[in-house]
């Protein structure tokens, strides 16, 4: 069964849900609902000034159309059967042609009972009546709504598996109603209860699946026999000696973690985590080194084309004084056939490069490790396609996202890890100030005041498109007034790679000065002129998320600022103003808010988690680690499970 197969959704549609990452019919039943709208009628007898509002009546009388720029203002008069009421709803002009005399509605939105009119946020086209009705809010995509979304989820109900993940008795020591049943409910809700029961096995589901997935990996990992290697760690030593700066402690402990990984009979599987500017580059640097000492080819992958490149130049300026071949392999690259046919016979020692490193086209000859910086995990894909070249190098994973031990050792029970908490001597701390809106006039001139000193400046906006709040179209706008002799450049996530790389290499040259972007600046391009950053609306932004970008900056000796614009009082804003920490930042990041976009480190191709949270559902995780235990030890695991993990993932 295709997702075409499915009422309602052509070619158009299906293009539109690939964008939502729904490529089969299993991924859109369970493209969950992030939040459920429980529509009851309210008595407005009852209600106090902004009182939020749903109410259902009829029209009193035509809707008018209010129109200023792009914008518009819908009013009509409204009877609720025991009143008439005034509604304002704004940028809804679209929906006039269905407004007429006598519409049965319901109106949820804002109750101003001064003026007894109503503030719309959303107009429903029926009688809510006595009735309590639980509707699915999904995330969305230009072209496809929310309620559009549920129409297509609901065409799937008949080809839902009823698999069982989770063994028999689970089910019934839990009382777990069955899979299909679970899944309806979460897009259909009968009741709050039933909806809350539907959740509570997702949610153990999940995690079952997770844990066993890493009791998997991690009993494989012990079993994966690995390349033999004779290294002279004198060497090894010799080179760290003559590097120009001196590792820290933290620095050398993760060398040596490395170094015995790589020399062990065992394949290793470490991820090296550390704090921005903790200097985790120049660990995989000596990693690829004591590969190269071993007489094996090392790879080490950027998630863009810029930083690759950045990692290829600081490649060869580490070792201008070695005789080590270093090459560079991007999508731009041009005369990739004779690189592609130097790495089959061997007189490549370290390759950089993007995903452009495993194509099906190239061929390795001795490939000994494969190194991916950032926050773009070697997932499982990626694995089997060196698998399917016969090749099975050890792997080592970069993440400038620290995640708390705790939570680390459980997220990533499948491997090592490595932590640098310590920095570089020498680091000048970022100083980060907080600003409302209304001190705009304020960091305008501390702006200009670090564009007259000839540094640049990134601007970040957390939208893209027309809204009534910041964006990034408006920013440019102001800017482009306030900031007229320097240039401006704009940088989001719709943007081509190529277009991304070509304004991100302007920027690092200085062509552009005031760099306007979403969160999709690249952690780890260092523009070392850059000394400030600019945040509107932080308070939308998750700690850790905001602690990436202010690393963008404090890249040199020059200091740098973080300025953070928002109206909102935040605890969270307030822990980014007293440190700099990371770690701590992270901690304080799963207190808040909970695990979030931490995840987002777990490459496509390991498990993505679609209704459970690391933090809030902790005591779940821990539960389903403990009974995935039992069910090895005394082999209860479903063969379903079984064979979605080995037909799925095929990891070794």
């Amino acid at each position: 069964m295709n997702l075409v197969d499915i009422k309602g959704i052509g070619s158009k549609t299906l293009n539109l849900l690939n964008r939502l990452n729904i490529y089969t019919v299993s991924d859109l039943y369970e493209y969950y609902p992030y939040r459920y709208e429980v529509l009851k009628r309210s008595d407005i007898s009852s209600l106090n000034q902004d009182d939020k509002i749903i109410i259902d009546g009829y029209l009193e009388e035509n809707a008018k159309i209010f129109r200023y720029g792009k914008k518009n203002r819908m009013t009509f008069r409204f009877n609720t059967n025991t009143n008439i009421v005034n509604v304002i709803i704004y940028n809804r002009g679209f929906l006039k042609d269905k407004l007429t005399l006598g519409t049965p509605i319901t109106i949820i939105g804002k109750y101003d009972k001064i003026h007894n009119t109503i503030i719309a946020s959303d107009i429903k086209f029926f009688i809510l009546g006595n009735t309590t009705i639980i509707e699915p809010i999904y995330h969305e995509t230009n072209g496809i709504t929310s309620k559009r979304l549920n129409e297509y989820i609901i065409n799937t109900f008949d080809y839902i598996e009823n698999t069982n993940f989770i063994p028999d008795y689970l089910i019934d020591k839990y009382s777990f109603q069955d899979r299909k049943t679970s899944i309806i409910e979460m897009h259909q809700p009968t009741s709050t209860k039933n909806y809350k029961k539907a959740l509570e096995r997702l949610k153990f589901e999940e995690f079952f699946e997770f844990m066993y997935k890493m009791n998997y990996l991690k009993n494989e990992s012990k079993n994966r026999i690995g390349l033999e290697r004779q290294v002279n760690k004198k060497a090894v030593d010799e080179f760290i000696n003559n590097l120009p700066f001196t590792l820290t402690s933290d620095q050398i402990t993760s060398v040596d973690e490395i170094y015995n990984d790589l020399i062990s009979k065992n394949r290793m599987n470490r991820l090296l985590q550390g704090d921005v500017g903790s200097g985790k580059t120049i660990v995989s640097f000596i990693a690829l080194y004591i590969n190269y000492l071993s007489g094996y080819e090392g790879a080490l992958m950027a998630p863009t084309e810029i930083l690759a490149i950045q990692h290829y130049n600081n490649l060869k300026n580490i070792f201008k004084d070695y005789n080590i071949n270093i090459t560079l392999l991007t999508g731009s690259t041009k005369n990739k056939k004779k690189i592609y046919e130097d790495l089959k016979s061997g007189n490549i020692d370290i390759i950089v490069g993007t995903v452009a490193l495993i194509q099906e086209k190239i061929e390795y000859k001795n490939l000994g490790l494969v190194i991916t910086d950032e926050q773009h995990r070697f997932g499982v894909l990626q694995r089997k396609e060196l698998k399917n070249k016969g090749i099975t190098p050890d792997v080592l994973y970069m993440s400038a996202t620290p995640i708390p031990r705790t939570y680390a050792l459980t997220l990533y029970g499948d491997m090592d890890v490595s932590s640098i908490k310590t920095k570089p001597q020498g680091r000048i701390p970022v100083d980060t100030f907080l600003y409302k809106n209304s001190d705009i006039k304020e960091v305008l001139t501390r702006m200009y005041n670090e564009l007259k000193e000839n540094h640049q400046i990134y601007v970040i906006s957390p939208l893209i498109e027309d809204s009534d709040e910041v964006n990034i179209d408006s920013l440019y706008e102001n800017l482009s007034k306030a900031f007229k002799n320097y240039n401006i450049g704009i940088l989001h996530g719709r943007m081509d790679n190529k277009e991304k790389d070509s304004i991100m290499t302007k920027f690092k040259n200085n062509e552009i000065q005031i760099l306007i972007s979403t969160t999709v600046i690249e952690v780890g391009v260092d523009v070392e002129n850059a000394s400030m950053i600019v945040i509107f609306d932080a308070h939308k932004f998750g700690l850790s998320a905001l602690h990436q970008l202010r690393g963008r900056v404090g890249r040199s000796s020059i200091k740098s600022y973080c300025i953070l614009v928002s109206d909102k009082d935040s605890e969270r804003l307030n822990v980014l103003l007293s440190t700099n920490d990371g770690y701590k930042i992270s901690e304080e990041d799963f207190k808040l808010r909970g695990s979030g976009d931490l995840l987002g480190i777990r490459q496509s191709g390991d498990m993505e988690f679609k209704l459970v949270d690391i933090k809030r559902d902790y005591n779940i995780l821990l539960l389903a680690k403990e009974e995935v235990e039992y069910s090895i030890k005394n082999n209860l695991i479903t063969r379903e499970l079984s064979n979605k993990l080995t037909q799925v993932d095929n990891l070794d």
